[in-house]
């Protein structure tokens, strides 16, 4: 008899907190998401550690900070051996001549401690930290991308070490093998931790990108749920920018479409766990990388929808649903505040794994939260947040963010201008609260950076990752910004 419960994460790529049924969005269509979190227990308050993927995914499966683990900006490089693979010289983007980086040799992750622990691990979907051909440790399945990111039809895909273009819809093609997996791990007397990492919602969302049965989920959408503003002074070009009424219809009709898609993949997912009679011993738990602006303060993008980066709530913030068979408490919502680097201790809690946590690991578990999500928040839990030079502590009332490169600092009072629209930051009255946030951000860092890997000495623009971020050259500096009178890219 299996005692030890099967883990099946969800991951999802640029999905904010806000685009979710259950967490208050009358537009976007996610019924088995809704589902879930009225099974569970829904998070609203949980933060990425840095708004861009590749930092906040290293963040999560290793439990540190992007200063401690190297992973700073997306990786652009060092994704594969392409000399290799000379079938993916056609492929648009492709560089025949990347070589593979690890970007997290030496830095363990929750599923080698799981592995060890008796788990059987599969991945289905995106990686996106490096040599990603290669099966990490710990797993015994590995169905991926090559790269970060793909179209959503024929995509490129390395299955377990073999490349080839992929036949259909991306989305599809991460739950079947996800299916797949389930099949082939049940009946095993180990448990099975499964990551199913969706690509979506990320860009493209063009016409020719999504089924159109989901598409046409929103052909009358008013898109009511996101703001409509001017485009933000400070943004650059990093995908589809909605500037104009049809192109605001088209960005927010592919990325509803891409969620809604994807969240028929997770229904899919819950109905083979009831086929296979194991959804009572089965923990679920969905989340995404990191947030996403869709027009939220003039911003298309997350962290890096501008130089400098910005540390919005709408990039931020995430989902997360935690649907633990054993736990009682259903359709609750939990409002204590918690973050990535929490979910290391999490998972291996819940799996009922014994380890030993690093010191340079400063998260805590969150199955007090979920056993008790009434609880009134601790406000001494404050929130820390990094994306190179720009970094962010965020308590219940206040939200700073301090840059130690370019752009000003600010300060938000949070309860009484939630959407962040007043920076307080130069205003004397709130002298001591900037500086003693100031004081405990600095000190705490202090603590989880390694200092070969501090993002404050690098140039990080929210371009791309080269290499390691101590070698030379290690990110792109080249920017493009958004000319918000001429409405073009300088």
């Amino acid at each position: 008899m299996q005692e030890r419960p099967n883990i099946v994460f969800i991951l999802t790529d640029d999905q904010g907190a806000w685009a979710m049924g259950c967490s208050g969005n009358a537009d976007v269509k996610t019924p088995n998401l809704d589902r879930l979190a009225a099974n569970g227990v829904r998070f609203d308050e949980f933060y990425c550690a840095s708004p861009v993927c590749s930092p906040a995914r290293a963040s999560l499966v290793t439990g540190k900070i992007p200063s401690c683990h190297g992973v700073q900006d997306w990786i652009e490089k060092g994704n594969v051996d392409g000399y290799k693979y000379p079938y993916m010289k056609s492929v648009p983007g492709f560089d025949a001549g990347d070589l593979a980086i690890d970007y997290l040799s030496g830095h363990r992750t929750y599923m080698e401690i799981l592995a060890e622990a008796g788990y059987e691990c599969a991945l289905s979907g995106k990686w996106h930290l490096g040599d990603n051909v290669v099966k990490k440790k710990g797993f015994s399945h590995w169905y991926t991308i090559v790269r970060g990111g793909c179209a959503y039809y024929h995509p490129d895909i390395c299955d377990e070490g073999e490349l080839y273009p992929g036949e259909g819809y991306i989305t599809d093609l991460i739950t079947e093998r996800s299916l797949k997996y389930i099949d082939s791990m049940v009946g095993s007397e180990k448990p099975f931790y499964l990551s199913v990492h969706y690509t979506a919602p990320h860009s493209p969302w063009g016409p020719e990108e999504h089924p159109e049965e989901f598409r046409s989920l929103y052909d009358n959408c008013e898109f009511k749920a996101t703001p409509d503003l001017p485009v933000h002074p400070d943004h650059i070009r990093t995908g589809p920018i909605g500037d104009t009424p049809e192109k605001r219809r088209e960005n927010l009709t592919g990325y509803y479409a891409a969620i809604s898609a994807m969240d028929a993949g997770v229904g899919k997912i819950v109905e083979k766990l009831k086929e296979k009679n194991i959804l009572d011993n089965t923990v679920i738990i969905f989340t995404s990388d990191n947030g996403m602006s869709m027009g939220h303060h003039g911003i298309w993008g997350k962290g890096n929808g501008t130089y400098p980066p910005n540390m919005y709530d709408s990039a931020v913030k995430v989902p997360l649903i935690i649907c633990d068979p054993r736990n009682k408490k259903k359709g609750a919502v939990c409002s204590s505040m918690s973050s990535q680097y929490d979910m290391f201790p999490t998972i291996l809690e819940l799996a009922g794994c014994k380890w030993d946590p690093e010191p340079m690991q400063p998260g805590r578990s969150m199955t007090e939260m979920l056993r008790v999500p009434e609880k009134e928040t601790d406000d001494s839990i404050v929130i820390y947040d990094e994306y190179g030079r720009t970094r962010m502590i965020r308590s219940r009332k206040y939200k700073y963010i301090h840059r130690y490169g370019d752009g000003i600092c600010e300060l938000y009072d949070m309860i009484a201008d939630p959407d962040e629209t007043v920076n307080l930051a130069e205003d004397q009255k709130y002298a001591s609260v900037v500086s003693s946030m100031r004081k405990d951000m600095e000190e705490w860092f202090g603590r989880y950076t390694d200092e070969k890997a501090d993002a404050r000495k690098f140039d990080v623009k929210g371009r791309g990752q080269q290499r390691l971020c101590w070698e030379k050259d290690a990110f792109n500096s080249r920017i493009e910004f958004y000319d918000t009178e001429k409405k073009v890219v300088l």
